[in-house]
């Protein structure tokens, strides 16, 4: 009973869908790459790479440098070397100058102290890429919010805005408010009342013509119904050169 009792408590080795032995392995000992760190590592020597079948023209050449003899460990051996240089085409190219070229006053005597000389240097051009901020641009960060990075700051609450949809005011029916509707004319179902209209403005007929006003008649000049004294006018002044008329001529 007891065989029969662990024989249904058993589980069958077949079940078992675990990788076997040869999943599992230790890390190599042999080489440098993915090496067992608590080995020690051995030095490791690689082969060089077969070379190419063009090899010949792409290898340095062979003991064939020609060395100076004149060059030696510490440097040119020091003998004096002439050369002979050609004619010059130009002769204008070359001028030697003049004992009047010469400034030897110019020459500050060896062993006397100079006197301090100073320069002025141009300004510096303005650089657009000089980004550094100026002083005023840093400011200390504020004691109030969450985001204040050396000091302890309380739990910070914000305040949303309010949902349309889940809402209490969300209108799930669709419902017109009553703005959407229209309101009966009272003509319509009671007694129409009087209506009224303006016309525009009318005219009385008449004569359109300017008319002289009493300010523009002069009574006093009219003489035709009243005397008159003589009056006397002066002719125009005639030339004594001139020729008189005649109109007796004697035979």
């Amino acid at each position: 009973m007891e065989a029969e009792k662990e024989g249904t408590t058993a589980t069958i080795a077949a079940k078992e869908r675990g990788p076997g032995p040869g999943r599992y392995g230790l890390p190599s000992t042999m080489g440098f790459r993915s090496h067992d760190y608590t080995k020690q590592m051995n030095p490791a020597y690689s082969f060089g790479q077969r070379l190419h079948s063009n090899f010949k023209n792409e290898c340095s050449p062979g003991p064939k440098y020609w060395i100076n003899p004149r060059v030696t460990r510490g440097g040119l051996d020091g003998t004096p070397v002439y050369s002979i240089l050609g004619q010059q085409k130009d002769q204008q190219s070359f001028k030697t100058p003049a004992p009047g070229a010469y400034s030897p006053e110019k020459v500050h005597p060896q062993g006397e102290r100079h006197a301090p000389a100073y320069s002025m240097a141009q300004r510096t051009r303005y650089r657009k890429r000089d980004s550094t901020p100026s002083p005023n641009s840093y400011t200390l960060p504020m004691l109030l919010g969450s985001k204040i990075p050396n000091k302890k700051s309380s739990a910070s609450h914000s305040m949303t805005g309010r949902a349309f949809t889940g809402g209490f005011a969300e209108d799930l029916a669709r419902t017109p408010g009553p703005g959407n509707y229209l309101t009966s004319d009272p003509n319509i179902y009671k007694r129409k009342a009087p209506g009224y209209s303006m016309l525009g403005r009318s005219y009385m007929p008449g004569d359109s013509t300017m008319k002289p006003g009493p300010g523009a008649h002069s009574p006093e000049k009219v003489l035709i119904n009243k005397t008159q004294a003589p009056s006397f006018s002066l002719g125009i002044r005639h030339s004594e050169y001139i020729t008189p008329l005649i109109t007796d001529v004697a035979d």
